[in-house]
């Protein structure tokens, strides 16, 4: 297929950079089958039903994104660095605006507690080493850091402390995501116990959002795209979950395409096992899913990855009509955006 079948025009002020208040306002479109409601995140139970299973992604967004300066014989330059993924020697592989300015060896001072040296570079990016290791840096971080927003909002606005708690689901807790899974973004505390009395059951699993979540599909023939590699985790205990639930007969319904890629990832013929390690599945029409029966996300940018997989889930020609309703309900997209519940398969 080409990238042109997942193009979409899509008015800017559509495009989302604060989310709903509370979280559960933001609106939802349900899509069953040929049938499309508009509804809100709130009221999800009266969609749900008994003995689904909602999968979240726990992982925790770090705040990647860090403004320092390089000191060079009395010369001062302002750094920008945004974090990528830890690496197996114990640096960093980030992006560095600009890098140029960066010699190997050279140190960028971030706060009075938080420095790095430059050990290497590979492909555009910058290997760093910190000064700190473990919850030292952690602390570190947390206080020089800003929320590392996506770039269709970074280019709108600046990152501000509000960010801190809208750019984080209530569940997270393994730290290592540089974009958060942003489905969740939407659920309240209140609205879980809701679900869990009415007999939705949940099942945490880990995958650690990179930035590369944000780069173009630069192929014509998306055959020939490389999707980046994310590591993830679905436990012994999450495994079990979800086989229960297919052998019960529920549905399977990821919060989020980071959710879905995981659980696809950790899949095989007769369900699910535990897996953990690096994925870099590309799901993409055509493609047979193994425990996905539904899947909760937010509005995508035209062209993209995540495009695909949804169009691999509904259909193509179904998931332009359900962007085409959803621009001219004026549902606001991206990451703060509004929602979208998909069940391919619902009677």
């Amino acid at each position: 297929m080409k990238l042109s079948d997942f193009d979409f025009d899509l008015p800017e002020d559509l495009i989302a950079t604060r989310p709903a208040r509370p979280r559960t306002a933001a609106r939802l479109l349900v899509a069953e089958r040929d049938r499309i409601a508009d509804r809100h995140v709130r009221d999800l139970c009266a969609v749900l039903r008994p003995g689904d299973r909602l999968v979240l992604n726990d992982t925790r967004v770090i705040p990647a994104r860090l403004f320092g300066t390089r000191d060079r014989a009395g010369a001062t330059a302002n750094i920008e660095v945004t974090l990528l993924e830890p690496r197996a020697d114990g640096t960093w592989s980030a992006l560095v605006k600009p890098l140029r300015k960066l010699r190997d060896g050279e140190v960028v001072v971030f706060s009075t507690a938080l420095s790095a040296t430059v050990e290497g570079r590979d492909a555009g990016q910058a290997h760093l080493r910190f000064n700190l290791a473990g919850e030292d840096f952690d602390a570190a971080l947390e206080a020089a850091g800003q929320m590392p927003l996506p770039p269709y909002i970074a280019a709108r606005r600046p990152a501000d402390a509000a960010d801190r708690t809208d750019y984080q689901t209530i569940w997270a807790r393994e730290n290592g995501a540089v974009a958060a899974p942003t489905a969740s973004l939407h659920f309240e505390d209140w609205l879980l116990d809701d679900l869990a009395a009415m007999g939705v059951e949940f099942t945490h699993v880990t995958l650690h959002v990179g930035a590369g979540t944000f780069l173009p599909v630069k192929t014509d023939d998306i055959s020939e795209h490389r999707m980046h590699a994310e590591w993830g985790r679905v436990t012994r205990t999450a495994a079990d979950q979800i086989n229960a639930t297919r052998a019960a007969g529920g549905r399977v319904i990821p919060v989020g395409t980071t959710a879905l890629r995981l659980i696809e990832s950790a899949a095989n013929d007769t369900g699910i096992a535990a897996w953990e390690g690096k994925t870099d599945i590309f799901i993409t029409p055509g493609f047979r899913f193994r425990v996905t029966d539904g899947l909760m996300t937010n509005f995508h940018l035209p062209k993209s990855t995540l495009m695909m997989l949804v169009s691999a889930l509904m259909g193509v020609d179904r998931v332009r009509a359900i962007y085409a309703h959803a621009i001219a309900a004026r549902y606001r997209f991206f990451s703060y955006g509004d929602s979208s519940i998909l069940l391919p398969g619902q009677d």
